[in-house]
């Protein structure tokens, strides 16, 4: 065999990228979204309202109705269409950059996206990358923020660290969770990212749910945050809140969990606790009754009627207390029953009342001896 050296055969030239350097994928960028200077969204106002990044900033390219404009004109003609829009969105981006470049240093390093990652943010993205601006955009757009979010939902193990509190409607799970976070402790609070409380009177005066979009997305968020290799604490909760559906892979973990604990509260003290929580309903006893209407399949005309009266007569004491007795606590332990077979084991905890001395003495003994 030759000892001879042999000549080095040329090596092919790496095959160009078909991504620009400045375009990024929503995988890469969700895991470092703290990186970024700002999170720029340059959809419609409609649409970032629905959802949007965790941080964003809407910057529209193409106000609501200049979009339909815009659609409505492209079904006719689409080179009369991008005209149209082409000028619009140079003067909207000339209205963010007078609003707001002035201020930014020249290493500003932004992320820009639209819907789909096409010609919104690519508009944008390149008026920021000729001003000198490190801006970033993201492929696929929201959409695919959107699909990285719903992968990382449906594939919650059954093995989350999750410690459910359960107890009948006024117990204080709730206010129990809020002390416990107040001790330091990991808290997923799904009614408060749900706007919710969750039954037929658990709408919240002045404050709409977020679309589901919106929900997932805080939700997510709030999982992102959760340190894995300590306890979480979550109230007990159906599928729905309210009109916000929880994740199935959520809902089957929190059913799945070791640690249950079941909350104990002396029916006076859980009547006072819901005329605190629904004390806004005492300006309001119409809508109060028409939410109660919503009962009428299950408990009959009679009865909604009987509630009704009552607390038209301003007696919400008697409508809470009969309410609970009749409606909630027979509906909510049946459901227990059915999805927390280990509950028949749960630790309990007696809560005299629902003030704050009594919550944070409990909150303190659940983190003393787990």
């Amino acid at each position: 065999m030759s000892t001879e050296a042999q000549p080095q055969q040329p090596q092919p030239a790496p095959a160009p990228s078909r991504v620009p350097p400045t375009v990024i994928d929503a995988p890469a960028a969700l895991a470092k979204l703290d990186e970024f200077d700002a999170i720029i969204d340059v959809r419609s106002p409609s649409e970032f309202a629905e959802d949007h990044l965790p941080g964003a900033l809407n910057w529209p390219v193409l106000d609501d109705e200049q979009r339909r404009v815009v659609g409505t004109l492209y079904k006719a003609s689409p080179f009369e269409a991008r005209k149209l829009g082409a000028a619009l969105v140079a003067r909207n981006i000339a209205q963010h950059l007078d609003a707001h470049g002035a201020a930014l240093p020249r290493n500003w390093r932004p992320l820009v996206y639209c819907w789909r990652g096409g010609q919104r943010s690519g508009a944008m993205h390149w008026f920021l990358g000729q001003i000198g601006f490190k801006s970033r955009q993201l492929a696929g757009g929201y959409k695919a923020y959107r699909t990285e979010v719903r992968l990382a939902l449906d594939a919650i193990p059954l093995d989350f660290p999750l410690h459910v509190l359960c107890g009948r409607t006024g117990s204080g799970k709730t206010r129990l969770l809020h002390a416990l976070r107040a001790q330091g402790a990991q808290v997923l609070d799904l009614e408060g990212l749900a706007r919710h409380r969750g039954s037929v009177l658990g709408a919240l005066p002045d404050q709409a749910q977020p679309s589901q979009k919106g929900f997932d997305s805080l939700l997510w968020q709030a999982l992102k945050a959760l340190d894995l290799s300590r306890p979480i604490f979550v109230e007990s909760e159906s599928r729905k809140i309210g009109l916000i559906r929880l994740p199935e892979a959520l809902h089957t973990a929190m059913r799945a969990t070791k640690t249950c604990y079941w909350l104990e509260m002396p029916d006076a003290a859980r009547v006072q606790l819901l005329l605190e929580d629904y004390a806004h309903f005492k300006a309001q006893p119409d809508q109060f009754c028409t939410l109660l209407s919503g009962l009428v399949t299950l408990r009959g005309h009679q009865k909604v009627s009987h509630w009704q009266a009552l607390a038209r007569a301003g007696d919400f004491a008697s409508v809470f207390g009969e309410l609970m007795r009749e409606h909630y606590d027979p509906g909510y332990e049946r459901s227990l029953s059915g999805h927390y077979p280990q509950l028949a084991q749960a630790r309990q905890l007696h809560l005299p009342d629902g003030g704050p001395q009594a919550l944070s003495a409990v909150a303190t003994q659940m983190l003393q001896n787990p």
